[in-house]
């Protein structure tokens, strides 16, 4: 069918843009710098970062990622993040999740400099977004689908929109991004959760439908309003016995059966995941001035 979002081909087009502004910034002397920490050695956040290093490094980025054992103390990781925030080479400061369980997330992202923050997940940041402040970095993932609908031609303005969960990493932004007052937003946003009654009910008055509960392919067909534009946040992985890993990746929507039910609705993987790395790399060129 005709009716998928290309998200590979829209990260494409903002790391086009992005690419462009790393030049121009380069022409003033300014090298975009993007550090990444990692804590242990989770296999899914060494293919995360490493996929964002290089995607950097194409760009013309100055990039690199510093690797702490499993067993550092949060102490350590705090110190490390304050000599980073005065290092002037450094525009942009990722520290990627999860992190160990002796450490307190939410300690660890309030310790990097608002103005490096382009994960977007600094109190103050998350606060000019609340504020519909345009001066702080705006979370990659709930960023990126943002761009997806603007880029897709989704008529916003008005918009009957359900997300489906309420973590501070999408469900909460991205509420906070389309209930603003303003052009590519003015929607009428619910947020349902694990205590909402009648989760379908809610779903099936969506003209838009975002997916970021993390239960695997949760929104079925009778969910799902026809014509409605439906996308899928989820990362999810479920046995799969013919596979070599013995797993596959799924979302949270039941794309098979939702896809002919759609207008338009997001693959996974394709859609909403290389959006991330996109939005990600455009916040560190703003943080550098570009």
């Amino acid at each position: 069918m005709s009716n998928l979002i290309d998200g590979r081909a829209i990260a494409a087009q903002i790391h086009s843009e992005t690419g462009q502004r790393v030049a121009a910034l380069k022409a003033r002397g300014v090298v975009p710098g993007l550090v990444f920490i990692r804590v242990g050695e989770d296999p899914a956040s060494q293919v995360y970062v490493s996929m964002k290093e290089k995607r950097a490094e194409e760009l013309g980025f100055h990039s690199q990622t510093l690797v702490l054992p499993e067993t550092t103390r949060q102490e350590g990781l705090l110190e490390l993040i304050r000599s980073l925030n005065t290092d002037s080479r450094w525009h942009g400061i990722l520290v990627q999740a999860p992190l160990p369980r002796h450490m307190d997330q939410a300690v660890v992202f309030a310790e990097v400099s608002p103005a490096k923050d382009v994960d977007g997940f600094h109190p103050l940041n998350v606060g000019k977004l609340m504020l519909g402040d345009p001066t702080g970095f705006v979370p990659c993932t709930p960023g990126g689908v943002h761009e997806l609908l603007i880029r897709s031609g989704v008529t916003l303005d008005g918009a009957e929109v359900v997300v489906l969960g309420r973590g501070n990493i999408v469900g909460k932004p991205m509420a906070s991004i389309l209930v603003q007052k303003g052009r590519h937003a003015n929607c009428t946003v619910t947020v349902c959760h694990s205590g909402t009654c009648d989760i379908a009910a809610h779903c099936r008055r969506a003209d838009i439908l975002i997916a970021a509960m993390g239960v695997p392919e949760f929104v079925k067909a009778d969910m799902v309003k026809p014509g409605a534009t439906v996308i899928d946040v989820g990362v999810n992985r479920v046995p799969h016995p013919t596979s070599r890993m013995g797993t596959r990746l799924v979302g949270d929507v039941a794309f098979a059966e939702v896809q002919p039910k759609a207008g338009l609705i997001t693959p996974n993987p394709g859609g909403v995941g290389p959006m991330t790395i996109a939005m990600l790399l455009s916040n560190t060129v703003r943080a550098a001035g570009g």
